[in-house]
């Protein structure tokens, strides 16, 4: 397989663009640094054979990233190749496919609201969405556009989206986000349809620290990745107070991340293979390296913790879902039957069975570990 994403993946995740912070003048916020200490775990990695399943899409070219399920069981996730918010059912096996309002084929983050809403995230059509299945209706939220000088002509200025990235919901139903291209994290008042904008640096910057990844904890906090400089951020909803927890070692590319019931955070590298488990109690990181069956690196993405605590990650390099097993400090591999499927999001059903995207072969798998 090769080592380089399909083109919708690269502009999303790894290039680098040159765009300003959007700000909201009625927001206060802190910012603070903290360098602290990390240790690493050496892993071995074995071989494991699940149950899998694998549903292919009706189109090539999907461009499927993140996906999301809901109470019924239902699969949701963009299709950046179509513009289309898709939905697959288990257990009818069909796919349902709609074309969101004034869409740009842009749906990156994606998740299913206590009411089995559908909220996400369009990129490139610059607004948050939220999609009413028994209604077949939408409400949309436009996000600010942001101006900068045109580096190719000083005298020109291009208009450029916020970008938003990935989101969460937290207990009051509000819905967070991250904008790649201005920095900042973003609020959603889903009740009064008001959004806050929180700036990551007190000086206008654009796509300097790329916000990726987002989630909130057991206590309300936000925390989220940052793509470019090693960092995981908390956002202190209550104060605006923004703190940043920076990762020793050589560059990180920090992509997904998610809280366990104990507070503990974790959070994918694509380009250094890490799985980081971050304690905020005893502010230290442990990183555990996903090791190369072959000679490819690991390349960890999606991530998804059970309700028992088990920790899995997709592997693209690799192939494969993998466990993280740290009472024998090792990684569990399951290959996936299609060959170079480029396993990216994940998540779990109510039966402990895995769903996640196959960006490489347009498919939906399925694992039973």
């Amino acid at each position: 397989m090769s080592n380089v994403f399909p083109k919708y993946i690269c502009c999303l995740i790894l290039s680098v663009f040159i765009l300003v912070a959007c700000q909201d003048t009625n927001t206060s916020s802190t910012t603070s640094t903290l360098t602290i200490s990390t240790s690493s775990q050496t892993l071995s990695a074995i071989t494991a054979t699940g149950y899998f399943q694998e549903y292919s899409l009706p189109q090539k070219n999907s461009g499927l990233m993140r996906p999301a399920i809901d109470h019924e069981g239902r699969l949701w996730f963009g299709e950046m190749g179509h513009n289309y918010l898709a939905t697959f059912d288990p257990r009818t096996h069909t796919f349902q496919q709609r074309i969101p309002p004034h869409g740009l084929s842009g749906i990156m983050g994606i998740t299913v609201a206590s009411d089995d809403t559908i909220w996400f995230a369009e990129q490139y059509a610059n607004y948050i969405g939220h999609y009413f299945p028994i209604t077949n209706t939408y409400q949309t939220y436009s996000l600010p556009t942001l101006t900068i000088p045109d580096p190719s002509n000083t005298s020109k200025t291009l208009s450029l989206t916020s970008a938003p990235n990935d989101l969460a919901i937290d207990a009051s139903g509000n819905i967070w986000f991250t904008e790649l291209n201005a920095d900042s994290i973003g609020k959603l008042d889903s009740h009064t349809g008001r959004i806050h904008i929180y700036p990551l640096s007190s000086t206008r910057s654009v796509q300097r620290l790329d916000p990726y990844g987002i989630t909130v904890d057991p206590q309300g906090m936000v925390w989220f990745t940052q793509a470019t400089n090693d960092q995981i951020g908390r956002l202190d909803p209550s104060t605006g107070k923004i703190t940043f927890f920076t990762l020793p070692g050589p560059p990180t590319q920090l992509m997904e991340i998610t809280s366990d019931t104990h507070g503990s955070l974790w959070a994918t590298s694509f380009n250094t293979n890490l799985l980081v488990r971050f304690n905020p109690q005893t502010s230290t990181f442990t990183s555990y390296a996903a090791p190369a069956l072959g000679n490819r690196a690991g390349s960890i993405y999606g991530l998804i913790i059970s309700p028992e605590g088990e920790v899995w990650v997709t592997v693209s390099a690799e192939n494969s879902i993998a466990r993280l097993d740290v009472v024998h400090k090792q990684f569990i591999y399951y290959p996936i039957p299609t060959k170079d499927s480029l396993p990216l999001g994940v998540v779990m059903g109510t039966d402990h069975t895995l769903w996640f995207t196959e960006a490489g072969t347009d498919k939906i798998g399925m694992l039973q570990s």
